[in-house]
């Protein structure tokens, strides 16, 4: 078995491919690992034309190609927000990875690689740090909370607007229903008129039973009769010739 390696560090899997992790606990200012690879002089043709993403500018003319295998700090990934940076000596033509904070083990190792690097390598693709991959999140989040929420506003509108339909139908059938009622009772009406004037009960427009007319036919009082009404004696022919007799024979007796 091979022995465990004393460096603070192992490669690992990132959500980028590989990328390098702490092993121990390294402290802030500490150096990490070191950047190396041929190097490459700008002023040759042959140097110049090579191409890789693994390329570390020194100055104008140097560059270290650290895409040898070798090179385990290759395997360090960008980050926008990162807990380590470049140590670049274009003297000695040397580059060191060194902590800028505090690191957990565990936690994975990045640095900066540059603008010119992000334009050209990850800013067509996206980065995928922590940091930009927070900042993607939240944006989803953010858009998602403004689709629920227009979909809410929608789904509100849709429901006032069947409750305003609701309530005009309603409205409408309430006004269908007075007015078919104020039909029947018209139309009870009108048949009332026209069975009393079929009875012969209107005059006027005033229902009077056939008892008033121009004014003769009010009820007489109690107890009081008429000349006209009283009943003639009854006188039997009999019974008015003795009365006669009876009233010459009286006569005749006082001229005595």
């Amino acid at each position: 078995m091979p022995a465990p390696s004393n460096k603070p560090y192992r490669v690992g899997r990132s959500r980028t491919g590989l990328g390098l992790f702490a092993t121990k606990p390294i402290k802030k200012g500490a150096k990490i690992i070191r950047y190396f690879g041929p190097l490459l002089d700008s002023r040759k043709k042959k140097d110049d034309a090579i191409e890789n993403k693994y390329l570390f500018e020194l100055n104008g003319r140097w560059t270290i190609d650290g895409s040898v295998r070798k090179n385990i700090a290759r395997y360090i990934n960008h980050a926008c927000k990162p807990n380590a940076e470049s140590d670049v000596s274009p003297r000695k033509r040397k580059v060191v990875i060194r902590a800028i904070k505090k690191i957990e083990p565990g936690e994975e190792i990045n640095y900066d690689y540059g603008t010119d690097y992000f334009k050209a390598y990850l800013k067509p693709i996206g980065c995928k740090c922590a940091a930009c991959e927070k900042k993607r999140k939240k944006k989803r989040a953010e858009a998602r909370a403004e689709r629920l929420r227009l979909k809410a506003k929608e789904k509100k509108k849709e429901e006032r607007k069947a409750q305003k339909k609701a309530l005009k139908k309603a409205e409408e059938l309430a006004a269908k229903k007075a007015a078919r009622k104020l039909a029947a009772k018209n139309k009870r009406l009108a048949a009332k008129k026209t069975a009393a004037k079929a009875n012969g009960k209107l005059l006027n427009g005033r229902a009077l039973n056939g008892k008033h007319l121009s004014g003769l036919g009010r009820p007489k009082a109690a107890g009081k009769t008429s000349a006209a009404a009283k009943p003639k004696a009854f006188m039997n022919p009999a019974m008015s010739a003795v009365t006669s007799a009876t009233a010459v024979g009286a006569d005749q007796q006082a001229a005595a």
